[in-house]
């Protein structure tokens, strides 16, 4: 196996006596105190993360917006120069290669960040795509990712000057120190806040600068192990688990990512021929009625017979019980009774529709 790649911001990590797992090839911290007070920190007050670990790349040339528009599932035309999207890119089955946002920066340049494991091929596949004229380069360790979130995120960036208030999925540039980054408000957790693109060189310092402004609000340094059941609360899917290949893009419920009145994109016809024939299955959620604490790959029984399995489940600490993300067949709608096989027991639970806690991702 090959030795995993560490954020530039490592040093820190280690430091705040962080611990390490890996993900997407990448030595991230998990934790630093606790999942659950890190979880806590985000959802009441204000939580930094290191997603450095996420790809970067960039598209440069006339017709760059019309080129993505061609190969990714959302239409392009639905925002502007100065806002970001979320997307999908498929294969010929409609199965997800990659989740990701894109950044429209200028007519002819889009800046791209998929998910780290998923990098080299988003840029290969759009590269081999791409027509003369169009360039599409692999930025992945150039930049460092911040992730400021929760409802004192903005004070937060405030009191260091960084730009604030912004539409949800807007970006303006900030200054800091003399480093120019871009502020965008963005994020994987259901809190207001957002996700800072910095020059990887400088990624120390602008952590150190946010944790300092913090101090007065609460911040805590989380790991990936809070962003895991803060992105579960809100039903947010995550690339691997409930979205993936194998799996159609119209069965994870990301359908409004989808733009079914474009001309094409890449698995435009085999999406379009499931969606006239009925998805088979529907990601969904599951909410626990007992004690049990759903994982990934566990079964889901209904009646008796297994129905479909867990694609993530974990235990909120919002709710103080279970919940998960099911592949389930779509007639098994809300206040479905259900079972989940937890450890060769059969645990109750009900379908319910996400999100599972009330957003502030878009509260002004």
């Amino acid at each position: 196996m090959s030795e995993l790649k560490t954020s530039p911001l490592h040093d820190r990590h280690q430091a705040l006596g962080a611990r390490f797992a890996e993900f997407g090839g990448w030595s991230m911290p998990l934790q630093y105190g606790g999942i659950v007070a890190e979880h806590k920190a985000v959802r009441e007050a204000v939580g930094i993360f290191d997603v450095s670990h996420l790809g970067k790349a960039r598209i440069r040339g006339a017709g760059a917006a019309e080129f993505l528009n061609a190969c990714i599932s959302n239409d392009v035309h639905k925002i502007g120069i100065g806002q970001a999207q979320y997307t999908l890119l498929c294969n010929e089955a409609g199965g997800v290669i990659d989740d990701l946002i894109w950044y429209w920066l200028a007519d002819d340049e889009i800046f791209l960040i998929p998910n780290a494991a998923n990098t080299a091929e988003v840029v290969e596949r759009l590269a081999a795509a791409a027509p003369e004229g169009l360039t599409v380069t692999n930025e992945h360790d150039d930049y460092a990712v911040l992730a400021v979130q929760g409802p004192l995120s903005d004070e937060t960036l405030a009191a260091i000057g960084l730009p604030v208030g912004h539409d949800y999925m807007r970006f303006d540039t900030g200054e800091l120190g003399g480093v120019t980054l871009t502020v965008c408000r963005t994020g994987y957790t259901g809190e207001r806040g957002y996700e800072l693109v910095v020059p990887a060189a400088d990624a120390g310092a602008v952590w150190d600068a946010v944790l300092a402004a913090g101090e007065q609000y609460g911040i805590a340094a989380a790991g990936l192990g809070a962003r895991d059941t803060l992105r579960t609360e809100m039903g947010y899917p995550l690339h691997g688990q409930d979205l993936r290949p194998d799996i159609s893009a119209g069965q994870c419920g990301v359908g409004w990512a989808i733009g079914w009145k474009k001309d094409d994109f890449w698995g435009a016809a085999a999406l379009r021929a499931e969606k006239a024939a009925g998805v088979p299955r529907r990601l969904t959620g599951l909410v626990s009625l007992g004690r049990g604490i759903p994982r990934p790959h566990m079964e889901v029984m209904a009646d008796g017979e297994v129905v479909g399995e867990v694609t993530s489940g974990t235990f909120s600490p919002t709710l103080g019980k279970g919940v998960a993300l099911a592949l389930l067949p779509p007639a098994l709608t809300p206040g479905t009774p259900v079972s989940v096989r937890v450890r060769n027991r059969e645990e109750p639970f009900e379908v319910t529709k996400p999100p599972f806690v009330t957003p502030g991702v878009r509260e002004s």
